[in-house]
Formats: structure tokens, sequence, C-alpha cells
């Protein structure tokens, strides 16, 4: 829900926003990072590990075939070379790294 109150009051959105950055300064990310774990711990207790399995295979599927609908198989290469580079990059920087230290 986006629209706004006859009055210009905020939007459901922006009050959200709003009160997430409050939290976020009160308790730091940390607080967003400790109750995440409860949850998860908790949607584990309730629903068992094959919960995971199954919106993971559901999801995964779904996600992905959104990005190739969305970008293409352009996409992929553009990524795939990006991914490549930074590899061959990181395995020079280790070589040199090496060579100094010994």
């Amino acid at each position: 829900m986006t629209t706004k109150k006859n009055g210009g009051g905020m939007t459901v959105r922006e009050a959200g926003q709003k009160g997430g950055e409050t939290v976020k300064r009160k308790y730091g990310p940390e607080f967003y990072e400790s109750i995440g774990r409860k949850g998860g711990q908790a949607t584990k207790a309730a629903h068992g590990h094959e919960f995971y399995e199954r919106i993971g295979k559901k999801g995964g599927k779904k996600g992905g075939e959104a990005t190739r609908d969305r970008y293409g198989p352009s996409f992929y290469e553009s990524i795939g070379q990006k991914g490549g580079q930074k590899v061959k990059k990181l395995i020079e920087e280790g070589k040199k790294a090496a060579a100094k230290a010994s």
C-alpha cells in the first residue's frame, strides 16, 4: 500500500522505512542479525530441515527463470566474464604475495 491519506501523510512504506531507520540507529545492525537468527531457528524448529530444502528448490528455480527472462543470456555471459576476471586477478595477487614471502 503506497497511497497517501488525504492530508499528505506518510504512506505505509514511508512509515515502515522511518521506523526501520530509527531502530537501526538505536540498536545497530547486530540487532537485525540477532532477530533474523532467532526467527530462522524458530522456523527450523517448527518446520524442520526439509522445509528449507523445499523452499530453496522452489525459490531458486523461480528466481533463476525470472532473472533469465528479465536480462537474457548476455547477462550471464557478462557476469561470468566479470567473475572470471576477478578470479584471475586474485590468483595473480596470490602468486605475487607468495613470491614476496619466499
